[in-house]
């Protein structure tokens, strides 16, 4: 244990000059408001005691939040509160609002609800009439059966529509304006310009069909402060805002936007003699209610607006909207409420143990993990033979083992460290030697251009090929596919362009049928490589001199003669090099036209695949070689390598591509 002298040291020790100055004038900050001396001296020593005080409060919290995280055992506490605390509260955050949303919701369904069944009251009054019109005595002229009609209504309807009016009339614009398009009756909420003192009403239309004359009944309740009293007696202070359009000139006030159009409030009705209910608990907080009604705008000069908003703002107690959902239940309301407290006080009960169990369970990782901090300093040091003592068989047991075990395979793993680097470099010695086999020159006879490209998918191709100049007319072009890739392909490789070598350049050669150049070939490979070890190979001979071209295809992909717009395979041969030893091989011979095109290349040219599984193929390599057949060889080489790459349309490669392009002249 350190002295309090030692640990007042240490602290000292850690304080720059501004944390020493900024205590200073704290210090004269506090001495002066102590002393209650005044002036402007004094005022402004007080305001740098202030400021100097907040950077001393922030260091202190940085001080401490380092030391107070530096020990593990404190930041799984920490991470526990971020687990089981956070997640609660935004939780429980995200019911209140979740729950409040709802509330506004059925607030706003229940006033609309309610002023939609006085619309839907009044245009039953008025069907009602007008059916009732009909079936009046002929007796009875009209002016009086539409009085004796309006006085019935009134008298069963006046209680729940306060200031209902009704009125006949032969004036059939209103209606032709409002009714939809082979409709004879409307009914909603209408705003009326040329209406001062009632702006707003809730309205029905109906034609009267069997009069001598058109007439149309109509229905009018005055939408007033009386009337608003009247409705959702669950909600609280309720306020209609009538809209008008708003086109950017006077004071906005409060705007709402609805597709292209602007408005802003023009009037207001507000509920008269209605308050918030009073609170049933203390978190029966009022909700905000805002909701859009759509009304009939009428203007002064006549236009009809179908779509004028309305806006309604009102507040109520979450209590009374709890009451009128649960309505339904009665008595077994109070048991759901004592229900939901079990589960609350399980649930906490729950918490309670968590958080003890969070703390024994901290206690061991962190006991587990000073332990693994231990063994560390000794690996620190060189010394591998510590071993940590394994307590339980639990996941910090098998750590403890897991460190031992790793402790004791370090020479191991550096070993096959070595291991690896030393076939890294024998890889990069064998990809130098198999860049050495490719042939570094090109023949020079007269008439050929030879260019070539290959591609590993791997350090090491399994792609073989090579131009031999036989004589000075004749010139001798090889392509081979070795089975396998890597190191395996690439000593396959050598022996094969070994081989080929000593048979085509003894005394000769250009005379020896490709066929019989072919077959000893195969038995060189039968005889010196296994059984699963194979090759296809094709190999063609040129006489520039007769424009002969002799050659022998073992089960390679049929190379191509361009010429004039139209190709010939190659496919002449017989099967794979290494099978068979005593395979007899066939010769293909043709007589080269001016100006013709050879390609040879391997199945990595013509396998990838697109995004739909469908391969390039030779036919497309074909149709864009005699798309090529006049660019010279080395574009035609990169371009038909650059198709079948962008045919994949991925840099990744699944096999060696080779290609090889000769020009005839």
């Amino acid at each position: 244990m350190k002295s309090f002298f030692s640990r007042l040291k240490e602290i000292w020790s850690r304080l720059s000059w501004l944390d020493i100055a900024c205590s200073a004038i704290v210090a004269l900050g506090l001495l002066v408001g102590l002393l209650g001396i005044n002036g402007k001296v004094s005022s402004f020593l007080e305001f740098l005691a202030v400021v100097a005080g907040i950077y001393l409060v922030v260091r202190f919290v940085g001080w401490w939040r380092s030391r107070l995280l530096w020990s593990l055992r404190n930041r799984l506490i920490v991470a526990y509160l971020f687990i089981a605390v956070v997640p609660i509260l935004s939780f429980f955050i995200l019911v209140v609002l979740a729950a409040r949303i709802l509330y506004s919701q059925l607030g706003a369904y229940l006033l609309y609800e309610d002023i939609h069944q006085r619309i839907e009251m009044i245009a039953d009054i008025a069907q009602h009439i007008a059916i009732a019109h009909r079936t009046l005595p002929a007796s009875i002229n009209e002016n009086e059966s539409e009085r004796i009609l309006a006085e019935q209504s009134h008298a069963v309807h006046d209680g729940e529509l306060p200031n209902l009016e009704i009125e006949f009339s032969s004036d059939l614009s209103l209606l032709q304006k409002l009714a939809s398009q082979g409709k004879n009756s409307f009914a909603g909420l209408l705003q009326e310009g040329d209406s001062v003192s009632e702006p707003l009403s809730l309205i029905s239309l109906r034609m009267i069909g069997d009069s001598k004359e058109p007439r149309v009944v109509v229905l009018r309740v005055p939408v007033t402060p009386a009337f608003l009293r009247t409705i959702a007696p669950d909600l609280g202070v309720i306020q209609l805002n009538l809209m008008e359009n708003y086109e950017g000139t006077g004071p906005p006030g409060v705007l709402y936007s609805s597709g292209d159009k602007k408005y802003r409030v023009a009037e207001r009705i507000v509920a008269s003699n209605r308050t918030l209910q009073p609170a049933v608990f203390w978190l029966d907080s009022p909700v905000n209610v805002v909701s859009r009604l759509d009304s009939v705008y009428v203007a002064k000069d006549g236009t009809v607006d179908l779509a004028r908003p309305l806006l309604a703002v009102s507040n109520a107690r979450p209590s009374r909207l709890n009451a009128r959902i649960f309505a339904s239940l009665g008595e077994l309301r109070n048991t759901y409420v004592i229900l939901f407290v079990l589960v609350v006080i399980i649930f906490l009960l729950i918490e309670a143990v968590a958080w003890t169990t969070g703390i024994v369970l901290t206690r061991r990782i962190t006991r587990a993990v000073a332990d693994l901090y231990k063994a560390t300093q000794f690996v620190k040091t060189g010394d591998l033979s510590h071993r940590i003592p394994v307590e339980r068989p639990d996941q910090l047991g098998v750590l403890a083992e897991s460190f031992n075990d790793m402790t004791g395979s370090i020479d191991k793993l550096i070993e096959e460290r070595d291991k690896h680097q030393r076939l890294e470099n024998e890889i990069s010695i064998a990809r130098e030697v198999q860049n050495q086999l490719f042939p570094s020159t090109l023949p020079s006879v007269p008439g050929v251009e030879i260019q070539a490209i290959c591609k590993a998918a791997r350090s090491v191709s399994g792609d073989y090929y090579d131009f031999i100049q036989l004589s000075p007319t004749h010139v001798a072009i090889a392509i081979a596919d070795i089975s396998g890739k890597g190191i395996s392909a690439a000593l396959l490789m050598a022996s094969l362009q070994a081989a080929l070598r000593s048979q085509a350049l003894t005394e000769g050669s250009e005379s020896l049928s490709t066929a019989e150049l072919v077959a000893r070939l195969n038995k060189h490979l039968v005889r010196n490589t296994g059984d699963d070890r194979f090759a296809t190979f094709f190999i063609a001979v040129y006489d520039s001199a007769t424009r002969t071209l002799r050659y022998t295809n073992a089960g390679h992909l049929p190379s191509f003669l361009i010429c004039n717009g139209s190709s010939h395979l190659l496919d002449k041969g017989g099967m794979v090099l290494g099978v068979l030893e005593d395979y007899s091989y066939e010769q293909g011979v043709l007589l080269v036209a001016p100006d013709s095109l050879l390609i040879g290349y391997s199945d990595g040219l013509v396998e990838p695949e697109n995004v739909y599984g469908e391969e390039f193929g030779i036919a497309r390599l074909r149709e864009a070689a005699i798309r090529l057949q006049s660019a010279k060889p080395l574009m035609v080489a990169e371009s038909l390598m650059a198709a079948a790459e962008e045919w994949a349309g991925t840099p990744e490669q699944a096999d060696d591509m080779t290609i090889i392009v000769t020009r005839l002249r």
